[in-house]
């Protein structure tokens, strides 16, 4: 799935516009980490408590790492990716790997608890790579027109 030689490095803007529309998917998947978190305890799920908030967050968490890592490696898209044509490619062109796909998704993590640093420095890369990009040794193409 070489697709180096039609494809173009994606611009930061339809990076995030893809990052928006894959708000949706993942805002039923946090709903679905509550119910979990409800089901574990029984129905007894204090948010209000440290271990509640953190079972939420956790369940939450794996949940939009298993989103992002599946999608990264099986295809190369989430569902906000294939709306703008994009798709997460290794650096030689080829399918991203699991470890690389799980590296970028952590390293993501990083660059939004940056306040948005690791992502605004594609901004000043000259390929247009993310922090998460250079660690995975990923980079996201815009493919071309059908």
């Amino acid at each position: 799935m070489n697709e180096s030689n039609t494809a173009i490095s994606a611009p930061l803007r339809l990076r995030l516009a893809a990052a928006a529309y894959d708000l949706l998917p993942l805002l039923g998947m946090w709903f679905v980490a509550a119910v979990l978190a409800l089901a574990v305890t029984g129905g007894a799920l204090d948010t209000h408590t440290l271990a509640g908030k953190l079972l939420v967050q956790g369940f939450a968490l794996a949940l939009s790492a298993a989103y992002f890592v599946a999608s990264w490696s099986r295809g190369g898209q989430t569902i906000g990716m294939r709306a703008w044509r994009l798709r997460v490619v290794a650096a030689d062109g080829n399918r991203v790997s699991w470890p690389r796909a799980i590296a970028r998704f952590f390293v993501a993590l990083v660059s939004l608890a940056a306040l948005g640093a690791g992502f605004w420095w594609a901004l000043v890369d000259a390929q247009g790579r993310t922090w998460h990009d250079m660690a995975a040794r990923t980079r996201v193409m815009r493919l071309p027109k059908a």
